[in-house]
């Protein structure tokens, strides 16, 4: 039997970029020691507090049907918080709670984009960007940034992308981004709000490194005047919570497009398990304090990287400015970020995403994950540096 086209081309290149990474587990599977910089998963597990809200809301019975579009209570959480961070009037009706911040960018392209509608997304960029606006019926258009704007897109760039691509609808843009750590700047959404305001396109911001801003401050471009109604946000506890495996996000916007995701879910996940949302809402419930201990330790990790890079040259870093990731520029040893991560794992076990795993505009960097214990993470960065000294011409 024949697999439809569409599932056999959600990634263009046969490569979802994730090799090396798969490679870096086998080889730990095997018992060979590696250090893992590689996903950007926190080395701490999730709060027993929030696993012991999960675990009595499943014992009293929440492990039926919810409802598809979330919790009432839990969508009135995170509206507040929305409104309380960004200054946004938010109702629960401007929420729709997802499977993951994964889910939510999935219907958020789904909503905005026609079958063969372009979907324009900033480079470099989170691997799945370009499959998910595949599968949501789209064709992926990427709109490069530049290390020496320190990743920043430009509005002319967008413009260019807009001439050339005429049929898109929508912009995805990641802010504190992954891979870069760059945090957009307010003239950076200002202008880029401007040419979507004059073009009529949806903006997918994806926010789910919202807690982990190091310098500078996370502005949502649906604060921007008039851009409350064309923005779709994506959310996360993943990051800010560290629950990752818990896979619960949500999407914020206008009430007709969350209404219209609601159906899609019913369609898709029909919804979540209770007991899940409901730990969501307690973990929610601990306050801006208890995000800002999850952060920390990437914020401490990114200093240790800022001191062992200052005064070597053979790696320079992207601005660390968000994110628990540090981009590191490695073109300086004439290697590819392929090349280079292939052979940092095969000669010292330290396993690294290559840049190119995030698109063109990344190629010759390596990204670090900053998520294992701080002397830990210092060995092994020291040693990368090493390696990259050991390399250079």
């Amino acid at each position: 039997m024949t697999l439809s086209s569409r599932i056999r081309t959600l990634h263009d290149s046969g490569s979802d970029g994730w090799e090396l990474y798969r490679r870096a587990r086998s080889m730990a599977r095997a018992g060979l020691p590696v250090i893992e910089l590689t996903i950007g998963e926190h080395d701490i597990p999730t709060d027993p507090q929030i696993l012991q809200a999960m675990h009595a809301a499943a014992l009293a019975g929440a492990t039926g049907y919810a409802p598809s579009e979330g919790l009432p209570e839990l969508r009135a959480r995170i509206a507040r918080r929305i409104e309380d961070r960004t200054g946004v009037p938010t109702t629960p009706d401007n929420v729709l709670v997802t499977a993951g911040g994964q889910a939510g960018l999935f219907a958020a392209h789904y909503a905005a984009l026609d079958p063969g509608d372009v979907g324009l997304y900033v480079d470099p960029h989170y691997p799945t960007y370009p499959g998910t606006i595949r599968a949501a019926g789209g064709r992926p258009f990427a709109v490069q940034s530049r290390a020496e704007d320190g990743f920043q897109p430009r509005a002319d760039d967008i413009a260019a992308a807009l001439d050339q691509r005429p049929e898109a609808r929508s912009l995805l843009i990641n802010t504190p981004n992954n891979p870069s750590g760059a945090v957009y700047s307010r003239d950076t959404l200002q202008a880029m709000a401007e040419v979507i305001a004059q073009r009529g396109l949806w903006l997918v911001s994806d926010e789910v490194y919202d807690t982990q801003v190091w310098s500078g401050d996370h502005l949502s471009p649906r604060a921007l005047p008039g851009m409350a109604e064309r923005t779709l946000v994506i959310g996360s506890m993943s990051k800010s919570h560290a629950m990752t495996g818990s896979r619960i996000g949500w999407v914020c916007g206008p009430e007709a497009a969350i209404a219209a995701m609601v159906d899609l879910s019913t369609n898709t996940t029909y919804g979540l398990p209770a007991f899940i949302q409901m730990a969501a809402d307690h973990a929610l419930s601990l306050g801006p304090d208890f995000e800002e201990g999850i952060a920390a330790p990437f914020r401490r990790r990114r200093e240790i990287t800022r001191r062992l890079l200052s005064g070597q040259r053979a790696v320079r870093a992207a601005p660390i400015e968000g994110a628990m990731f540090a981009l590191l520029d490695i073109r300086a040893t004439g290697l590819t970020g392929e090349a280079f991560g292939h052979a940092l794992l095969d000669e010292e076990g330290i396993a690294v995403m290559p840049g190119e795993s995030f698109g063109p505009a990344s190629a010759g960097h390596v990204r670090v994950a900053m998520t294992i214990a701080d002397d830990i993470y210092e060995d092994a960065l020291r040693r990368l540096l090493d390696f990259a000294a050991s390399r250079l011409p």
